[in-house]
Parts: structure tokens; C-alpha cells; sequence
């Protein structure tokens, strides 16, 4: 029972397996950096996040402070805001969504270009907040929502957490290369 199933001494396997953790140890060593092609490609998304300037009321106030130099989302690698959905990977519904409002947003996520991402911004955009009534509606029943940021109005620091979820969401992400060769 001590000899291995394939064809070869013993001691063979044993020097390719020291032979392996001693690579392993040296590259570690050298700097070099070990991963899988999903992993770096998610990284490069979660760095370079480019939010599309959307504020629909006092939200909109906090939003834009996230981006000054007190809470600078520069660190984060979103602090490119675009005005055009065609140049943007992320939507931050920021306020009230009425209901002459959800075509504009659902036209306005359609021209965004995959990978896209949403998150919706404070209690009016989430649940229509203290202004319930027949003119309001949330915006996940529009489009798809990918993180929920509470408050009235939430804090710049809350819409950075929630980027910084949203960050670790696309990092943990399977098969982005799958789908960026249009093979999933």
C-alpha cells in the first residue's frame, strides 16, 4: 500500500510536492502575485466604478457631498460622475421616484452597457419614504436594485458603506470572463 498508484518511486512524488511548496514560497517571496483571471478582471470593475449623477430630491445633496473633498469617494475609484448613461456603470437613484419618472429610469438603465449596477438611495427611493400616496413608487419595482441605502436622507458615510458593499459584491462575483466572451 505504500507505493502511489501511478508509475515512479515514491520519493519522485515527494520532490515534486517539496519541489511545489518551495515555488510556491519563492514567488511569495519575489512579489509575484497569484490568481485567477475572474478575480483580476472583478477587481479592475470594483476600482473603477463610474456613477451616473441621477439625484431626483434632497438625497442628491448627500450624494454629491460623498464626492467633495470630506468624504472623497476618489478613494474608491468612483469619483468620475457622468452625465450620460452611456458612459456609466452605476445608477445611484437618489430621491423620489414618481411614476411620470420610472420610463425615464427604466430608459436610462437600458442604455447603460453591461456590467450595470444600482443603488437606491434613502427611504423615498426604497419604499416612497413619508410620501406614500398613488404618485410614488419604489424604484426596484422599475429596475433591478442592487443595494438598499436606508435613511431620510442617509448620510454621505452610509452611500459609501454601500458602495463599499457593492464593491465587494462585483469581487465576488463567478464567471465574469465567461461572460465577457459571451459564452454564459
Amino acid at each position: 500500500m505504500d507505493t502511489p498508484f501511478a508509475s515512479g518511486p515514491a520519493e519522485l512524488f515527494a520532490r515534486i510536492d517539496d519541489a511545489a511548496v518551495a515555488n510556491a514560497a519563492a514567488a511569495l517571496s519575489e512579489g509575484v502575485v497569484l490568481t485567477t483571471l475572474d478575480r483580476a478582471v472583478n477587481w479592475a470593475r470594483k476600482n473603477s466604478i463610474w456613477p451616473m449623477s441621477f439625484g431626483l430630491a434632497c438625497c442628491a445633496i448627500e450624494m454629491m457631498s460623498m464626492s467633495a473633498s470630506r468624504f472623497d469617494i476618489a478613494r474608491f475609484g468612483a469619483e468620475v460622475f457622468r452625465g450620460s448613461p452611456r458612459q456609466s456603470d452605476l445608477m445611484i437613484i437618489a430621491g423620489r421616484v414618481s411614476m411620470k419618472m420610472a420610463p425615464v429610469i427604466r430608459h436610462l438603465y437600458q442604455q447603460m452597457p453591461e456590467p450595470k449596477w444600482v443603488i437606491s438611495m434613502g427611504a423615498c427611493a426604497t419604499s416612497t419614504g413619508v410620501f406614500n400616496n398613488y404618485a410614488l413608487i419604489p424604484v426596484n419595482q422599475v429596475i433591478p436594485v442592487d443595494v438598499f441605502v436606508p435613511g431620510c436622507p442617509p448620510r454621505p458615510e452610509q452611500l459609501i458603506h454601500a458602495l463599499m458593499m457593492l464593491q465587494d459584491k462585483i469581487q465576488n462575483e463567478a464567471g465574469t470572463i465567461r461572460q465577457v466572451l459571451n459564452l454564459a
